[in-house]
C-alpha cells in the first residue's frame, strides 16, 4: 500500500537566549497573550449579542448597543494595524507570530462551536492567563521571507536576533524545515522544527505481512503481546509522588507572587517535567522494540477517558495508554494499524 502524502516529522532542540533575548521573549508572550484575550473577548461580545431572544429579556443581564460584525480570523488579521497604531509595543513582534497567534483562536474557536465528523466538539476557549501563552510561531523558515534563518547552531529570529540551537541531533537529509515554532518550559526555552519529505517509502502490502501480533494494555502489566511477551509498568508519578508533594506542600507556604513562591513553583515544574520526559522515552522505547519485532499491531480501541473518571484515574493517567497509541500510530502509519472491538 501507498500512504499518499507527505511525512510529517517534529524535532526539538534547546535554545541558549542571552538574558536580553530572554527578556524579550517573555514580552512576546505576555502581548501575545493580552491580544489572544482581545481578540476572544470580542468574539464572545458578538456571540452573546446574537444570542439574546426578541420577545424576553433576561433576569440577568441583556446587553444594549449596536451589534458589531461578526469577528473572524480575517477581520481581527486586518485589525493588526490599528493595534500596533494604538499600542506601539506590537510593532516589536514579528507580524507572522501575531497572525499565528490569532489562528490559533481560530482553530480553538471552530473545535468549540462547529462538530467534527463523529459529532464531538472541544471545549470553550478560555482566557489566559499570566505565562500561559509561553509559545509563538514562525510560518516560515530559511525562505526569502522567512522570519527565522537555521544557519549551523544558529537560529536568526527576526527582531530577535542570533540564538544559539543545541543540535544534538542532526536535521534529517531530505527534510525541509516548514516552520520553527519557540516554546518555553520550565528548564528553559526550546525551539521545534516542524519538517517535511514528500520522498515517502512504500509500506509493506497486507499479503507481504511475515509478522503479526495484538497488544492489550493493561496497569499489572502495561502491555501483552498476543505471543505473551509482556512488558512492566514504570510507575514513574507513582515513584515520583512523594517528592512532588513535598515541594508542592512547601509552594503553598510561600507568599504568592513572591520570588521564594516563583523558585519553589520552577522546582515543583521541572519535577513534572522530568516524569513527563521518563514517560514518554519509555513509550518510545517500547514502540521501537514493536516496530523493529512486527509488521503488523493490532489494538482495542480503548474509552480512555471513560477508564480515567473511576478510582483507577491516577494508575490510568500515569501510564498514558493514549499517548503511547498516538506514537505506535506514528511509527506504524494509517495504513499499517487495525482496531479491535470498541
Amino acid at each position: 500500500m501507498q500512504y499518499n502524502g507527505n511525512m510529517m516529522l517534529t524535532y526539538q532542540y534547546k535554545l541558549n537566549p542571552t538574558s536580553e533575548q530572554v527578556v524579550t521573549l517573555e514580552t512576546w508572550g505576555q502581548l501575545l497573550r493580552r491580544h489572544y484575550n482581545y481578540a476572544l473577548g470580542q468574539r464572545l461580545d458578538w456571540l452573546n449579542r446574537t444570542r439574546c431572544q426578541i420577545d424576553r429579556c433576561s433576569l440577568v443581564c441583556e446587553p444594549i448597543g449596536e451589534i458589531p460584525d461578526k469577528p473572524d480570523y480575517y477581520t481581527q488579521a486586518s485589525d493588526l494595524k490599528q493595534t500596533k497604531e494604538l499600542f506601539p509595543e506590537y510593532k516589536n513582534i514579528y507580524t507572522d507570530c501575531q497572525q499565528q497567534n490569532l489562528m490559533r483562536l481560530d482553530k480553538a474557536w471552530k473545535r468549540w462551536l462547529i462538530p467534527d465528523k463523529n459529532g464531538n466538539r472541544g471545549g470553550r476557549p478560555r482566557f489566559k492567563k499570566r505565562g500561559e501563552i509561553c509559545s509563538f510561531t514562525f510560518p516560515r523558515v530559511n525562505s526569502l521571507k522567512a522570519g527565522a534563518h537555521l544557519t549551523g547552531k544558529t537560529l536568526k529570529l527576526s527582531k530577535i536576533g542570533e540564538v544559539e540551537v543545541i543540535l544534538h541531533r542532526p536535521i534529517p537529509d531530505g527534510f525541509e524545515i516548514k516552520q520553527a515554532t519557540i516554546l518555553h518550559k520550565a528548564d528553559g526555552w526550546y525551539c521545534s522544527f516542524a519538517l517535511e519529505d514528500k520522498t515517502v517509502p512504500t509500506f509493506v502490502p497486507i499479503d507481504e505481512i511475515k509478522t503479526a501480533t495484538g497488544i492489550d494494555v493493561g496497569l499489572e502489566k502495561f502491555l501483552t503481546t498476543a505471543d505473551g511477551q509482556g512488558v512492566e509498568v514504570p510507575r514513574y508519578y507513582r515513584k515520583a509522588q512523594a517528592t512532588l508533594a513535598r515541594g508542592q506542600r512547601k509552594l503553598v507556604r510561600k507568599i504568592k507572587g513572591s520570588k521564594n513562591y516563583q523558585k519553589q513553583a520552577s522546582k515543583v515544574a521541572r519535577l513534572h517535567l522530568h516524569v513527563a520526559r521518563q514517560r514518554k522515552e519509555f513509550h518510545y522505547q517500547v514502540a521501537h522494540w514493536l516496530a523493529n519485532s512486527y509488521d503488523l499491531i493490532i489494538f482495542e480501541n480503548l474509552n480512555i477517558k471513560g477508564l480515567a473518571r473511576t478510582r483507577l484515574a491516577k494508575s490510568i493517567l500515569d501510564v498514558a495508554w493514549g499517548a503511547f497509541l498516538q506514537i505506535m500510530q506514528a511509527f506504524f502509519g494509517q495504513t499499517r494499524q487495525a482496531h479491535t472491538r470498541s
